[in-house]
């Protein structure tokens, strides 16, 4: 299968390695050579690296980089059966794109956007053939992340849809399927997990490092909101919730922090700045010593954070699925292998009991009387009929 990537950058790339392995044939275009090089050189560093972890050999690293070739003329992919874009998060310039690449390629291929962000409808309407166009949504990094997120269009047709879910499935991915919704399946539903976390600091209940530590200890998450948003940047976690408030609507429960804008504009970014909720050296190594161990903090504190973050999150996911945004299966996948939770939210939801959820969400809404805490309606009808998801 012959596969073009529009995009040279760290996703692109990320892609590209992962249809070479799958031993698909591979275009990476970009218009700037310099990217390319540094994709090529980049490509080169990582399957030595796996060499050296025993995780490759050598007839296999020269078996990918084979498969993969680097082209900065977009006619170079008129031979793709299927073409990614995984450039700038700006609607015109994709649609632009979109447009040139369908005068090259063949009627048959499948044109495809990895935003995370956008919507898909608009984007296929910039084509000639919208139904040839879906969105297939890896995560960072993509050899390594096991989710990828396959959102159809309303135009998108059933063959394309069923073409790109077996393809991806080709890969060794886990295919969950989206509606075509602002920030799809993770994006949506993660928002509490910063959203909420930083209500909790600005209302002075605790630190970052408190919460972040609640998180980990008491739910077992691999990174404590904070130390997540340093991670994947300040400036880019804030355009994420606005893009998805300014989409909803200006839902109240996607609503940005003031915290997390101010650190933004201060240029207080994170890893790549040197300095978020917590400083870095040159390496990217926490340096600050703001930390907390589990012993320092009250129990009941800990378990206040976490039990109000997580029954945000319930909420949220059950929310997805009263709206159809994806079935129970693949909300709790997306939020398990896209975003490395513990544990998928809706069968969180039915270990810490349904009661428990709306009881919660309505704890919060009567302290607060905001629109932000109200609960889904699905939690509601499932609690007086005692159902769980499974």
């Amino acid at each position: 299968m012959n596969i073009g990537i529009i995009g040279s950058g760290t996703m692109g790339s990320g892609i590209a390695q992962v249809a070479a392995t799958a031993g698909c044939i591979v275009k990476l275009y970009d218009t700037n050579q310099v990217a390319l090089d540094k994709a090529k050189a980049s490509l080169e560093k990582i399957l030595s690296r796996l060499i050296e972890k025993g995780r490759i050999d050598t007839s296999e690293k020269d078996r990918i980089q084979n498969n993969i070739s680097y082209v900065n003329n977009l006619k170079d992919l008129s031979d793709s059966n299927l073409t990614i874009e995984a450039i700038i998060e700006n609607l015109d310039i994709k649609k632009k794109v979109f447009s040139e690449l369908e005068s090259y390629v063949a009627d048959d291929c499948i044109i495809a956007s990895n935003t995370s962000s956008l919507s898909i409808a608009s984007i296929a309407a910039a084509l000639q053939k919208p139904e040839r166009c879906v969105g297939i949504h890896f995560f960072n990094p993509a050899p390594l992340m096991k989710l990828v997120e396959v959102i159809p269009a309303i135009q998108t047709s059933k063959a394309v849809l069923e073409k790109s879910i077996q393809t991806i499935s080709d890969w060794k991915k886990v295919v969950a399927v989206a509606k075509d919704t602002p920030g799809f399946i993770v994006n949506r539903v993660a928002r509490p997990f910063y959203g909420e976390a930083l209500r909790i600091y600005e209302e002075g209940i605790a630190d970052f490092a408190t919460i972040d530590n609640a998180m980990k200890t008491v739910g077992g998450f691999r990174m404590g909101p904070f130390e997540l948003m340093d991670f994947i940047g300040n400036d880019v976690n804030y355009i994420v919730t606005e893009t998805v408030f300014t989409a909803f609507y200006f839902d109240p429960r996607y609503k940005p922090s003031f915290t997390q804008k101010r650190f933004s504009e201060a240029g207080y970014l994170g890893r790549k700045s040197g300095k978020g909720y917590y400083d870095y050296d040159e390496n990217g190594k926490r340096v600050d010593n703001d930390s907390v161990t589990s012993s320092a903090v009250e129990t009941s504190l800990s378990e206040q954070i976490f039990n109000r973050v997580l029954v945000m999150l319930i909420n949220e996911a059950a929310d997805a699925l009263f709206l159809n945004i994806a079935s129970a299966e693949d909300i709790d996948n997306a939020m398990t292998k896209g975003v490395n939770y513990p544990k998928g939210l809706l069968a969180w939801a039915d270990e810490k009991g349904i009661d428990w959820c709306v009881n919660q969400m309505d704890k919060l809404y009567n302290e607060y009387h905001e629109d932000r805490y109200r609960c889904s309606p699905l939690l509601r009808k499932m609690k007086k009929e005692n159902k769980t998801f499974y």
